[in-house]
Formats: structure tokens, sequence, C-alpha cells
């Protein structure tokens, strides 16, 4: 089945058109750029988190030691 020549010239213009798309694209340095602070981005996130995480825990073990210091304290008085 023969296509006509408008559909031929359409579908050769849509490739060349994403071959020049994808070759700027691997050769533009901006996106790079992009991701990689992305990255660095999200690994700073992921220390934040894990930092916070450890230091909640750390302050609810004080806090624990101190509410059972004072509790006995307050027991002995009796």
């Amino acid at each position: 089945m023969l296509l006509p020549q408008g559909r031929i010239r359409k579908g050769k213009m849509m490739r060349d058109f994403m071959v020049r798309f994808i070759v700027r694209f691997i050769r533009e340095e901006q996106g790079q750029d992009l991701v990689e602070y992305a990255l660095i981005v999200a690994a700073v996130g992921l220390a934040l988190i894990a930092t916070v995480n450890q230091l909640s825990v750390a302050i609810v073990s004080l806090y624990s030691s101190i509410t059972q210091g004072l509790a006995g304290i307050g027991a002995g008085g009796l």
C-alpha cells in the first residue's frame, strides 16, 4: 500500500525533528546541572531527616529519664 506523498514528507520531517531534538537534548548541559542540583537537594534532605529522627529519639530518652528522676524524688518524699 502506498502512502500519499504528503504523509511521507510529514513522517520524514517528524523523524528529522526528533533526531535534532534528541541530539540537542544530549548536548545541552543545563539539564544536567538541574539534575545535579536536584540530587544534592535530595541528599541534604535525607541527611536532615535522619538527623532530626536521631535527635528526636535522644530528646525523648532525655525527657523520659528526667520524668523518671522527678517521679522518684516525689515518691521518696512521702
